[in-house]
């Protein structure tokens, strides 16, 4: 019996699914042309391989004649019939030619075929069974590191590589340690081989394992419109219901937190934000940062530019660490961010309202109207109490404004940022002095 060649099989049906059918076939194909070469002269050389004892016998078809000229093609009526007693001259008889070191000859000449062979094999057996799983999670065993950090997970039948790029840079891995990851991907290898390709870093991962958590998101209650992410930090997902009485950050986020909490423990500890969908990329934006209050927000729709004002206190939370938070909540919404302090933006303000109230032009110490956007009793109160003319408006503060002339400090905020977008003062309403 040879009883490493079962063992073989054994392993292979075992561990990597490959019928023995179909391991023998392939290694009888491969022995064929070491069997050729070592049966000099012989034609027609076949090879069988006994799939319960694994002993190898090579065959070779011999024409029976009366006397017998090459003796690697013919064989005699005589011999013949000590095989088949009822053979008859001019039939052909398979005769056994193995030689007496064919199982070292074979071995060291059909090698590379026969790896090449089960190579095939397996990879048929990988596309059988991840091929329509792309898009799954699965779960393995981390068997070791290859090629610097590259994971090779155990999946049981076949083994799969987590290429370092694949998985955060938060993430470190031992061998044996069970790992969750996202068939991503099941492709040919130069060898000839098949590749199963996992990933704990795409946003994808993220989606997968909320439509494992949240019922509502995998029976299409919920959906998850966009999701945005730096892996191993943070995650950020917009999410909407096709049904009314379904809250769905609610449902994703989970009695007390439930269900977002498992994700973020098999992401290890990275950071969820589940936010509302909206078409609308400033009630997006808005939707995003709450509950921090923009003060200010302008949108550029020519080259896709949100401008926002926030308080001091809130700048360093909407800014993130190293500006990860407004990177993506600028990818969430799909315009550029640009974020200042309040105080920065008073300072501005201020200076551009000096500037033009240094113009020399007459017009500004006109007497106004009207204000556009100020309702006439309001104007009225501001010109009683000396705020009349541009200059006036463009000299003062809105803390002063407020103050001099009672009204809230977010309206003289308003009036005087209206006075300082006028481009064109003449299209001020005035009447001369």
């Amino acid at each position: 019996m040879n009883k490493d060649l079962i063992a073989v099989f054994e392993y292979l049906e075992r561990e990597k699914g490959v019928k023995r059918e179909l391991i023998i076939s392939a290694i009888e194909e491969s022995l064929q042309a070491a069997a050729r070469k070592s049966v000099a002269g012989a034609s027609n050389v076949s090879v069988t391989i006994n799939p319960k004892n694994g002993n190898i016998e090579v065959y070779c078809e011999k024409e029976i004649v009366n006397e017998v000229e090459i003796g690697s093609q013919e064989i005699s009526l005589t011999a013949a019939r000590i095989i088949d007693p009822e053979c008859e001259i001019g039939q052909f008889i398979d005769v056994v030619v193995t030689p007496k070191d064919f199982g070292r000859i074979a071995a060291q000449k059909a090698r590379q075929i026969i790896t090449q062979k089960l190579r095939s094999a397996e990879r048929d057996v990988i596309y059988a069974e991840y091929r329509d799983r792309v898009g799954e999670l699965i779960s393995g065993t981390v068997e070791r590191l290859v090629r610097g950090s590259n994971l090779i997970v155990d999946l049981g039948k076949v083994e799969a590589i987590m290429p370092m790029r694949e998985y955060p840079k938060t993430e470190q891995y031992q061998v044996g340690e069970k790992v969750l990851a996202l068939l991503v991907e099941v492709k040919d290898t130069e060898n000839g081989g098949a590749e199963v390709i996992l990933s704990r870093a795409r946003p994808e991962f993220v989606k997968a394992l909320f439509a494992q958590e949240v019922p509502e998101i995998s029976d299409g209650t919920i959906i998850i419109d966009k999701i945005v992410r730096e892996a191993g930090y943070r995650t950020k997902l917009t999410v909407r219901s096709i049904d009314s009485k379904v809250d769905p950050v609610g449902a994703c986020v989970g009695m007390r937190g439930n269900r977002v909490k498992n994700i973020v423990r098999e992401l290890h500890n990275e950071k969820i934000d589940v936010i509302p969908f909206s078409a609308d990329p400033v009630e997006l934006l808005q939707n995003a940062l709450s509950p921090i209050e923009v003060r200010k927000m302008s949108v550029n729709q020519d080259d896709k530019v949100i401008s926002i004002v926030i308080d001091d206190d809130d700048f360093a939370t909407v800014i993130g660490k190293k500006g990860l938070n407004a990177r993506l909540n600028s990818r969430l919404v799909g315009f550029d961010l640009e974020v200042q302090r309040m105080t920065d933006y008073k300072r501005t303000m201020e200076i551009q309202r000096e500037e033009i109230a240094a113009n020399k032009d007459p017009m500004l110490h006109e007497t106004l109207t009207g204000i556009e956007g100020v309702n006439n009793l309001i104007f009225d109160h501001l010109v009683t109490v000396g705020f009349g003319t541009l200059a006036s408006l463009l000299q003062t503060t809105p803390e002063q404004l407020a103050s001099k002339s009672g009204i809230s400090l977010n309206l003289a905020d308003k009036i005087l940022e209206q006075i300082k977008k006028t481009k064109d003062i003449e299209r001020w309403p005035k009447i001369s002095s």
